[in-house]
């Protein structure tokens, strides 16, 4: 039998295999797990897989120089760079803005970069690893995005670029983000991790900015298990995210390749004497942050499946929404951000000070009937242990944000979750709330510590 004919019927075996393997369960209310997320596949991410694992190839290959062309393809953008988190994603694309090769754009130590306090760490950390200098604005209730009022008034003389990420798949204001970044010649990146799908004024975010992240994190729009990828228009800053991807090498060759430009044994940078290998020229302090093709064989399978995984997610989001609409006395319900449509992440609820319980008496109603809930990421960062110390400048009072660190959280909407699941999650939450109603307490309050804002 050929390697081709043994090949073929491996992976006819994997396919038959899927079924056996992951069966469909039935749902048991108050049994049956309801998660946030989780991943979605079938016999074709097992194929890819191991189609992928025969070729024994362990660092990145066809299967990634695939994904990375359907997804620059998909999102409208001309590159497209694998990495091995969403989280390292955010690190290159800011990381890139400090190349010397950008010239006197280039992001220096003690430069600002707007962002906003509410939200996830590694959307602000890169800052810090570059030793550059936050600027924490304050968010909406609703939208969960950055207020655009706070925008203006956190330019400063030394204010060189934004960064923002895209709420719970909800597209933040991209006419005011990027009016306030063009006029004043600020860099933008978009944290687009949460909101693969999501469109503003019917385009996609993730191709607005100057560079933008995606994650592949099981619990993302699609998986890779652990994954990412930097998104640009720019030629530069592709090749610049790139070296720092690499160790931060000047060399662009693929693994397994040598001399594609022509000239490996003809450069002279730095103070290197002429002729040193271009495979071992270096013109940035990086990282090892590749994707393996294995990781990037289940990204193509997941890719094809994208637009419905967008349709389901915007379906169960309409679905708790219509089915929560009802208890607008108790909560604060999420909404879009005008001109988008986004490709919701999970559906956020805020409790109402007048209510006559708390978040936290809800939360654990939930967690404790196998609903999984999740706070509103970090709340606001600048409370949070690792963040006390470090430098930052703060525009306003974060009010809106202290109150989704105290009174917000989600459920999701994956495309995992099903109509019963979705309806036992609106009944649960509904009477709760009602039960509390009728017992007339006042929910607990929290007394901030002296100095809070």
């Amino acid at each position: 039998m050929s390697e081709q004919e043994l090949r073929r019927r491996i992976l006819e075996q994997v396919g038959d295999y899927y079924p056996q393997a992951f069966p469909e369960k039935p749902f048991v209310p108050g049994e049956t797990p309801v998660p946030v997320s989780g991943r979605v596949f079938d016999q074709e991410e097992l194929v890819t897989l191991v189609d992928a694992a025969l070729d024994f190839w362990l660092t990145a290959g066809r299967y990634a120089r695939r994904l990375e062309r359907e997804l620059a393809g998909r999102m409208g953008v001309r590159h497209a760079l694998l990495c091995n988190s969403g989280s390292s994603a955010n690190l290159l694309a800011l990381s890139a803005l400090t190349s010397p090769k950008l010239g006197r754009r280039r992001l220096q130590p003690g430069d600002e970069v707007i962002t906003v306090a509410g939200g996830f760490p590694t959307t602000v950390n890169p800052i810090y690893q570059n030793h550059l200098l936050p600027v924490f604005v304050d968010l909406e209730l609703g939208t969960y995005n950055v207020d655009p009022k706070d925008l203006e008034r956190a330019v400063g003389p030394r204010t060189r670029a934004i960064v923002l990420a895209h709420t719970l798949g909800n597209p933040f204001d991209l006419d005011a983000v990027l009016e306030v970044a063009q006029r004043h010649g600020l860099w933008l990146i978009e944290d687009n991790c949460d909101a693969l799908g999501s469109t503003y004024r019917g385009r996609l975010t993730g191709g607005w900015g100057d560079l933008s992240s995606l994650s592949f994190y099981p619990a993302h729009h699609i998986t890779t298990g652990e994954g990412g990828c930097v998104l640009t228009d720019d030629r530069l800053l592709h090749q610049v995210a790139r070296s720092f991807r690499d160790w931060g090498r000047d060399c662009w060759c693929e693994p397994g390749a040598d001399n594609s430009c022509g000239r490996r044994f003809e450069w002279q940078l730095g103070e290197l004497p002429y002729g040193y290998d271009h495979k071992y020229t270096y013109s940035h302090v990086g990282y090892n942050l590749k994707l393996t093709d294995l990781q990037a064989a289940i990204g193509v399978a997941q890719l094809a499946k994208l637009d419905r995984f967008v349709q389901a997610r915007r379906r169960n989001w309409q679905r708790l929404w219509q089915g929560l609409q009802p208890l607008e006395d108790f909560f604060l319900l999420p909404r879009p951000t005008p001109h988008s449509e986004p490709s919701w992440f999970g559906f956020a609820l805020t409790v109402r000070a007048e209510a006559p319980f708390s978040r936290d008496e809800l939360v654990r109603h939930l967690e404790a009937r196998r609903i999984a809930t999740r706070l509103l990421f970090g709340g606001n960062l600048i409370r949070q242990p690792a963040y006390l110390s470090r430098p930052r400048r703060v525009v306003g009072t974060l009010e809106q944000t202290d109150v989704v660190m105290r009174q917000t959280f989600w459920v999701g909407v994956y495309p995992g979750l099903t109509a019963p699941m979705l309806d036992y999650v609106i009944a649960a939450i509904a009477d709760f709330a009602r039960q509390a109603r009728k017992r007339g307490r006042s929910p607990k309050r929290i007394t901030p510590p002296e100095g809070e804002n």
